[in-house]
């Protein structure tokens, strides 16, 4: 899940503190690691200075938190044998949202012309620190990523709206490569269901409960060591009680699920290309390489051109659930490479009932 915060402050010492030994050995090198620029992500001068705006602006930056689902974090405790790839998995999940926000979402508005144009621009640099619990000791593996509100090379702060506008597409994107880069690290095997919640195939649902992230109290920033949240989850596990009804393993699909694809779309009236990558990403049930979402949605749909912003080229529904080719070729396939075969179908199709 990716939750956008608004920074006021140049304050990071809530960062630049916290070493996350919670998950030491499990990643490579500190909690902090640079995305984009370079400096050393404990000291409160070189992350500080991420946070970038102008004079007008009260805004200094943005916090961009990427939250595992919570299955996927419980395998920090259930299997610590295999954390160091979920974390690898979680880091280039967030890489991959990263990108697409800086190609798609960051944008500032230039209003010296008649009327408001996005211009493109990007972060200098922008920083991520990982850690592997929240407040109360549950495993919960999260990113928070530091970026400026003012962009590199522009005297403008970049437009919020299309920050927030395109964070949904983002998230679909985190988390279709999450379980993807799961599904490639791990044995383990993370599925979208087709009421949107993110499972892990085998996991008891007793796990869920045990550690539910449902707190009444917000709780106190605790920084623990290794050995003491992995004596802390051994103690809670003496608490589990079984529930059972975790889903079963599926057989990855090589075909999206046009069910799921097509139910994204329900209610809109128009589609940008940001609404299309949201829906592509979460019906990859099983999960689907960021790069292979871009370029088959690029592929599939020239007419949107590789929008920015807010000011997004729109299409209708049908149009973008591409109903009558689904129709007549199948499900759309989820490699970018069998897109050419999936076009032929409907034309050796004309050719069969041509020589009947």
């Amino acid at each position: 899940m990716l939750r956008v915060f608004v920074r006021r402050s140049s304050d990071v010492r809530y960062f630049t503190e916290d070493r996350a030994l919670e998950i030491e050995d499990l990643r490579d090198g500190p909690a902090g690691w640079w995305l984009r620029g370079e400096g050393d992500a404990t000291s409160e001068r070189d992350v500080a200075g991420v946070l970038t705006s102008t004079k007008r602006s009260q805004v200094v930056g943005y916090d961009l938190v990427f939250a595992a689902p919570r299955p996927l974090s419980m395998l920090l405790a259930l299997h610590p044998d295999h954390g160091s790839a979920l974390v690898n998995a979680q880091r280039r999940s967030v890489r991959a949202a990263m990108s697409y926000l800086e190609e798609h979402a960051l944008v500032v508005r230039d209003r010296r012309s008649a009327e408001d144009r996005d211009v493109a621009a990007r972060w200098e640099s922008a920083v991520g620190f990982t850690h592997g619990v929240n407040r109360h000791g549950d495993p919960h593996l999260h990113d928070h990523v530091l970026v400026g509100a003012r962009p590199a090379d522009v005297e403008l702060v970049l437009d919020a709206r299309a920050l927030y506008a395109h964070s949904r597409a983002a998230d679909a994107l985190y988390r279709t490569s999450l379980r993807y880069e799961v599904a490639r690290r791990t044995p383990f095997q993370a599925q979208r269901t087709f009421h949107g919640v993110e499972v892990v195939a085998g996991l008891d649902e007793g796990y869920r409960a045990l550690w539910g992230g449902r707190h009444e109290a917000r709780g106190e920033k605790r920084l623990w060591q290794r050995h003491e949240i992995v004596e802390r989850w051994r103690s809670d596990l003496e608490r589990f009680q079984p529930f059972g009804g975790g889903v079963e393993r599926t057989r990855a699909s090589s075909q999206l699920d046009e069910h799921r694809f097509g139910s994204s779309l329900e209610g809109r009236r128009e589609v940008g290309r940001r609404h299309l990558v949201e829906a592509w990403s979460d019906a990859a049930i099983t999960g689907h390489d960021p790069r292979e979402v871009r370029a088959s949605i690029e592929s599939l749909y020239p007419e949107l051109g590789s929008n920015r912003g807010v000011r997004e080229t729109m299409i209708g529904v049908r149009q973008a659930r591409q109903t009558q080719l689904v129709s007549e070729r199948g499900a759309r396939p989820l490699a970018y490479a069998e897109l050419d075969a999936w076009r032929q179908r409907s034309r050796e199709r004309s050719r069969e009932g041509r020589s009947r």
